[in-house]
């Protein structure tokens, strides 16, 4: 049963990795382009790793500081991105 959801965890990130690769087609803006993209890659990287966290519990300590490692690094990247494409920011 751990196994089944550990496959729809993994299978919810894949998921997530492509949905994200679609707003890059469209016609909208570039923020919202990379937003879209971060917000899913975040989810489906996430989700993978509590899919690996449900397979393989004995690696728990590596794959929590994955899961917050990647939620800091995402909300970090976030702001820098907006900051340098701000108008106010400073290039020189």
């Amino acid at each position: 049963m751990i196994d089944f959801f550990s496959y729809i965890c993994i299978g919810l990130g894949f998921f997530f990795w492509f949905w994200g690769t679609f707003p890059l087609l469209g016609k909208r803006s570039l923020l919202f382009k990379l937003h879209s993209l971060s917000v899913a890659d975040t989810l489906g990287s996430m989700s993978i790793i509590i899919g690996l966290l449900l397979k393989i519990p004995s690696e728990w300590p590596l794959l929590i500081l994955a899961l917050i490692s990647l939620a800091i690094w995402n909300t970090v990247l976030g702001y820098v991105l907006a900051y340098c494409s701000s108008s106010e920011g400073n290039y020189e």
